[in-house]
């Protein structure tokens, strides 16, 4: 027992060394208690006989009444803990083969043997993926030295274990493990058998940090730097309002929950530090602020605070300058009365365009040229002046000719002319994007070319209304 009783201390005493280099919840864990040796297993044996006297307790099981192993661990994350495992133990039932058989053994007492073992442990918890806060199965494996008496050899360990976790950090732990040996001649004082290591015990969780000293742990802590209350997971409140400072937008001034822990002097469930105005009860939509006409516009902003009006207008209604029922801000033709349907524009009349088509069949040009005739220019200014009169209105300008003439040279000749009444049009004030022009030769008369009259008519500019 004293061998033990050192290995006890000397890991107590690397776990309080350990626990000062942890950075995460509980990382270190120590577990000691009462172990049992069966060497009933035999690697040679097929696997259903070397467990079909798994739990013959009373046959098998070495078992000292104390404590008789020690272990301590450390997680290194996602599941995984690393520890090292001491063990000691009296064996005084040893199973030997019986000579000349292959499977048959007998249990016998091998005197005074001392069992003494080392084992480095990689585990696994299932605790995670189980989603269990008190249930932690776990699988290990790992290595070890082991001595029966005055035999010793390594060997090589796995198992499975189970701990229940009664308290936060305390838990009752179970493990078995198959620890085989390459020396199972099964001799005593010459060889380690392949055997099972059995141990119940209680088990310790420690290491977590306090950094603040608030009395809540680093790892539950969400604030672990600044001592804090329990109520805010140890995050502090520094203007007493009940409400935790990293939640609370005002932290040195106490407020109300509904406005994050900000103050309210008028009461409009405006905080006063996005109020806009903070003495005078207003609207929230509008910052805080009142609006009198209920246009909203907040008054201070309102150029009409008594008259209800839009909000583009800096609260004042629209004006319509022409009457024409069409607000200014629709209006295309704010200055001219026009229809609802057009904008706000007046519309182009068929009388409108006869007019224009009357004025375009009285244009004269120069013989074979684009030039216009000097007594062609008043037709052309009161052209001007008619569609000046309908601001948004498109229109589009056709040359024609007579068939005197190449056709090639009739066609061009009709362009230019279309395209010289255009250019007059535009140099006047009218909009370029709102003509367009085109020649069509002779290729669309509107009377006879055999005539000096026909051939008249068929000289012309026509003017079409695009729609």
């Amino acid at each position: 027992m004293k061998h033990l009783n050192k290995l006890f201390a000397g890991a107590l005493l690397l776990a309080g060394f350990a626990a000062n280099a942890q950075d995460s919840t509980n990382p270190w864990a120590v577990s000691f208690g009462v172990n049992a040796v069966d060497t009933k297993i035999s690697a040679s044996d097929p696997v259903k006989q070397q467990f079909s006297e798994f739990f013959n307790v009373q046959d098998h099981w070495n078992i000292v009444p104390s404590v008789s192993y020690v272990n301590v661990s450390r997680n290194v994350g996602s599941g995984f803990n690393f520890g090292v495992t001491g063990s000691f133990n009296k064996i005084s039932r040893w199973v030997e083969k019986v000579p000349g058989t292959i499977n048959t053994y007998d249990v016998v007492n091998p005197g005074d043997l001392n069992y003494y073992g080392i084992d480095g442990v990689i585990s696994y918890s299932f605790m995670d993926l189980l989603k269990s806060k008190w249930l932690d199965p776990s699988a290990h494996v790992g290595g070890g030295y082991t001595f029966f008496g005055d035999a010793s050899a390594g060997t090589v360990n796995g198992g499975l274990g189970l701990t229940f976790w009664f308290a936060k950090n305390v838990g009752l732990s179970f493990a078995s493990t198959y620890k085989h040996s390459f020396d199972d001649t099964r001799v005593a004082n010459v060889d380690v058998p392949t055997h099972m290591f059995h141990q119940v015990g209680l088990k310790f969780k420690f290491g977590a940090k306090d950094t603040d000293n608030d009395g809540i742990i680093d790892k539950e802590d969400a604030c672990p730097e600044v001592a804090g209350l329990a109520q805010f997971n140890g995050c502090p409140d520094s203007d007493l309002d009940g409400i935790q400072d990293s939640a609370d937008a005002c932290p040195t001034e106490a407020g109300l929950p509904e406005l994050n822990g900000c103050p309210d002097r008028d009461g409009d469930g405006v905080a006063d530090g996005e109020d806009a105005c903070p003495d005078d009860a207003g609207l929230k939509v509008l910052n805080g602020c009142p609006d009198a006409d209920g246009d909203g516009v907040a008054d201070k902003d309102d150029k009409c605070p008594t008259v209800k009006g839009e909000k583009a207008n800096a609260g004042c209604p629209w004006p319509d300058t022409d009457g024409d029922k069409v607000l200014d801000k629709d209006d295309k033709c704010p200055t001219v009365a026009g229809t609802v349907a057009n904008n706000g524009c007046p519309e182009v009349s068929e009388d409108t365009m006869k007019k224009l088509n009357d004025y375009a069949k009285t244009i004269l040009f120069d013989t074979g040229k684009a030039s216009f005739q000097k007594q062609t220019l008043p037709v052309l200014e009161a052209m001007t002046a008619i569609l000046k009169e309908y601001p948004t209105a498109k229109f589009h300008l056709e040359g024609h000719t007579d068939s005197d003439g190449k056709d090639s040279f009739n066609l061009q000749l009709s362009k230019d002319r279309a395209a010289a009444v255009k250019n007059f049009l535009v140099e006047k004030g009218i909009a370029a994007d709102r003509l367009t022009s085109e020649g069509y030769g002779e290729t669309k008369p509107v009377a006879s070319n055999k005539t000096k009259a026909g051939k008249a008519q068929n000289r012309r500019v026509e003017v079409k209304l695009v729609k």
